[in-house]
């Protein structure tokens, strides 16, 4: 684990993101996969704090084994393309306190599909050293074909003439969603593994679990 180092400046975080992304490894360094954390933010800016939540599944069943979610103060502003400085602190306090070290970490949001190569998943990855992926709803970068109408079809998402990610059906007839790698995963085992995290809906179990338990931390916060 790498510790992690708040930047005090626009210009400090682009020089740890610059150099963070060649940490990344973009092959499969993972071993048997028992849990599978989802994890997500959810922000009340009137207040300048952020809720960060982390959910376990079992990688079998899908089912929820335990859950914990942190209110923090914001720590860093609104930057687009620096978005993981904001998120990346509750969610490593709501992922130490779990009682399991997760063995695979689903994110909502990009790992190398981002402009610097290093978006949420992969910071997530690198300062904790365990495998992730990044599967975003929306692109944030590249081009590609839409993928046919059937579950499971996909196409390549290309930056500058790179495969940065892949764009995956989840499901017959919705739109696709955007995977990455993150941290020491390959594209193919990123892909394999949204699949199967999206037996009923769009998005992933991680992502819908960790998504529903942010978003009731942060009302009970405003209330």
């Amino acid at each position: 684990m790498i510790q992690y180092d708040a930047p005090q400046t626009e210009e400090q975080a682009i020089e740890i993101q610059t150099s963070f992304a060649d940490k990344v490894i973009t092959s499969d360094k993972l071993a048997y996969i028992d849990t599978i954390a989802g994890v997500d933010v959810a922000y009340d800016e009137d207040s300048n704090q952020v809720v960060g939540a982390a959910v376990l599944l079992d990688a079998k069943t899908l089912e929820v084994i335990e859950s914990c979610s942190v209110v923090e103060s914001i720590s860093f502003p609104y930057i687009p393309g620096l978005f993981s400085f904001r998120e990346i602190p509750p969610l490593l306090s709501a992922i130490k306190k779990l009682s399991v070290t997760p063995d695979l970490i689903v994110c909502d949001g990009h790992g190398i599909a981002h402009p610097k190569r290093f978006g949420m998943a992969s910071h997530l990855g690198v300062l904790l050293d365990i495998p992730t992926i990044g599967c975003g709803k929306t692109k944030l970068v590249g081009e590609y074909q839409m993928p046919e109408s059937q579950k499971g079809s996909c196409t390549d998402l290309i930056d500058h003439q790179t495969c940065i990610g892949k764009v995956l059906r989840t499901q017959d007839g919705i739109k696709p969603v955007f995977v990455s790698i993150g941290h020491r995963v390959s594209i193919d085992t990123a892909v394999a593994w949204i699949h199967k995290l999206t037996p009923k809906y769009r998005l992933p179990e991680t992502t819908r679990q960790a998504d529903q338990l942010v978003n009731r931390s942060l009302k009970d916060l405003l209330c």
